[in-house]
């Protein structure tokens, strides 16, 4: 298979030479565009969408009819894991997403066991393939998972929580139980994501979303060290083509230079850190993706092109290594007109900084 017409992000990502900066946007495709509401409204909900190829397909194009995007990223959940294992996923009006089945009993975790995604997620491979046929080598596109820690701390609580407590309890009081979970889950996102990759996905992206609140040594214990083994177990090439992966932890800028070390190609940052500074701790091991404030989409466009531009020049003249994007999700309230203000600025200058102007 030959590289997309548009290989700007593979490029970027492999830290080969770019003419302008490569930018996509974490949750591209969601609420903010309402192409995407009314196919929701269709699909008769979120889960609905998730589990039909064709709506989910139909979604992943959406923000590529209407911007200059250089990725397409499948749409789906991260939670698709935990609910393919049999936790009973469901979606409350308001209150985000949630289990029915959370595990609390010790023979529920000692049960536990990994998912095949040729069938139990079938519907995820499926929307990959069709996904990819859709985009007829246009633009590439991006596989994805929750980080094992991120998934376990849904897969515990049973839904969103504010203090994270009972999963840190059972860290800290039963590690072996933690570390069960973690290594299913572990096991699973490797199976998940490889399938993606066989079924047309050329880049994968692991979201530690939640890595951020645990304590500097629990950090290794129970996030880091599950994904470095989900990173070198990832397939690095997929019919001749390099299948680059990228981590993202929010919240993880105190540990920049250990993320750098997983063996991912992109390292994604959150907007809390500069990203010159996270350049010059990182050096060239990785290339960067980041990492504007989603709120300041929410603001009038010049400011969106004013700070677009900041973090563009911060990253500095070199002419591969960035991948723009948001420090996290798309706000749903992102008014879409300035979506179009901040790819184009990026492209713009992109290739101003590259010219030295």
């Amino acid at each position: 298979m030959s590289r997309p017409r548009n290989d700007l992000f593979l490029r970027a990502l492999l830290k080969e030479p770019t003419e302008t900066t490569p930018v996509w946007l974490m949750r591209q495709a969601g609420r903010y565009l309402p192409e995407y509401r009314e196919t929701r409204k269709r699909a008769g909900s979120f889960l609905g969408l998730c589990k039909n190829p064709a709506y989910a397909c139909e979604v992943t194009l959406q923000p590529l009819a209407r911007y200059d995007l250089d990725a397409a990223i499948l749409f789906s959940d991260i939670l698709t894991v935990p609910d393919a294992m049999g936790l009973g996923l469901y979606f409350s009006e308001g209150e985000g997403p949630k289990f029915e089945r959370p595990l609390r009993d010790e023979w529920e975790i000692r049960n536990l066991c990994v998912p095949d995604p040729h069938d139990q997620l079938r519907y995820v491979i499926d929307a990959v393939a069709e996904i990819r046929k859709a985009l007829d080598n246009s633009v590439p596109l991006i596989g994805f998972s929750g980080s094992p820690w991120t998934l376990a701390c849904y897969m515990v609580e049973g839904g969103a929580s504010d203090d994270y407590a009972r999963i840190k309890t059972m860290a800290y009081d039963r590690p072996d139980l933690m570390h069960k979970i973690l290594d299913v889950t572990t096991d699973s996102v490797i199976q998940y994501l490889n399938a993606q990759i066989e079924a047309g996905a050329q880049a994968v992206m692991i979201f530690d979303s939640w890595g951020g609140t645990l304590a500097e040594s629990a950090f290794h214990e129970f996030s880091l060290n599950y994904m470095k083994r989900i990173v070198a177990a990832l397939h690095k090439t997929w019919n001749g083509e390099r299948i680059p992966s990228i981590v993202f932890t929010k919240g993880g800028g105190l540990w920049l230079e250990a993320l750098a070390d997983t063996g991912a190609d992109g390292l994604g940052l959150d907007w809390t850190i500069d990203i010159g500074k996270a350049r010059a701790r990182v050096g060239d091991r990785v290339a960067l993706q980041g990492n504007l404030d989603p709120t300041i989409l929410r603001a009038g466009p010049e400011a969106v092109a004013r700070e677009a531009e900041k973090v563009l020049r911060s990253f500095g003249p070199a002419n591969t290594g960035h991948v723009f994007n948001l420090g996290h999700g798309i706000n749903q309230f992102t008014p879409p007109e300035n979506v179009s203000v901040l790819v184009d600025t990026v492209h713009s200058v992109g290739r101003a900084v590259r010219a030295g102007r």
